[in-house]
């Protein structure tokens, strides 16, 4: 215990990421029935998949459809830079305590199900 309480650490509690990095290094490329959303759609949208299926309709939103915080993996990554600075300026502060920071990942902003399925709609 007294060993871990000379580090600093940070949490990331990510919310949902998606998407892909333009260099095509990292994102979601799924092996096999994708289990999350737009992978799925996309999948659709190519004609791998016949259709989406969606379960519930009457969740307390404005289209009955479950909301969730989308972030692109590219801002997920800016997360890690800032989460590591976060940790070089603790550092560079002298503070070698034992701090821990713990930060949610995600936009702020939900979007239903259906308005995921209309965006990939719109960009295809």
């Amino acid at each position: 215990m007294a060993f871990a309480k000379k580090w600093n650490a940070v949490a990331l509690r990510y919310f949902n990421p998606i998407g892909a990095d333009e260099s095509g290094l990292i994102g979601e490329r799924p092996n096999g029935i994708p289990n999350n959303l737009l992978p799925y759609v996309l999948e659709v949208a190519s004609g791998k998949r016949k259709a989406v299926s969606v379960y519930g309709n009457d969740y307390p939103t404005p289209d009955g459809t479950g909301v969730r915080d989308y972030i692109h993996v590219s801002d997920l990554a800016d997360a890690h830079v800032a989460a590591f600075s976060y940790l070089c300026k603790k550092s560079a502060d002298g503070i070698f305590s034992g701090s821990f920071g713990a930060f949610n990942v995600g936009t702020g902003k939900g979007t239903s199900v259906f308005e995921m399925v209309r965006m990939a709609e719109a960009a295809s």
